[in-house]
């Protein structure tokens, strides 16, 4: 079974990135959505938040659901369906979006986040 597979509803994940300056660790708590082995993020700070800049730099991570935590690589979601499918997936886990609706504010514009568990 994929890495947090029952662990999809819980409310937030723990992302641990590595500082593009300091390269010392730099712990979020953040709301996430998985799919087909990727769990997703979106930045509603866009490519100003801190934690993206790290990724862009260096996207080995830690991710934290529940009590479990796994090594991974983290990148910019690729344009087309998977960008779509992760600003899709957050918002209507977290602002019970449905197909055919108007996705919210926050997931239009944000920038999605996608950390592939299995690429340690």
């Amino acid at each position: 079974m994929p890495p947090f597979e029952r662990l999809a509803d819980e409310d937030f994940a723990y992302l641990t990135t590595i500082g593009r300056k300091t390269g010392k660790a730099h712990r979020i708590e953040i709301w996430f959505a998985l799919e087909a082995g990727h769990l997703y993020l979106l930045s509603g700070g866009g490519d100003r938040a801190d934690w993206v800049q790290n990724i862009r730099r260096n996207g080995r991570v830690r991710i934290q659901v529940g009590s479990r935590t796994v090594a991974a690589r983290a990148r910019i979601a690729r344009a087309g369906r998977e960008d779509t499918r992760a600003r899709e997936l957050l918002d209507a886990k977290y602002m019970d979006w449905k197909p055919g609706r108007r996705l919210s504010s926050w997931a239009r514009g944000a920038t999605p986040v996608a950390i592939d568990l299995g690429a340690g």
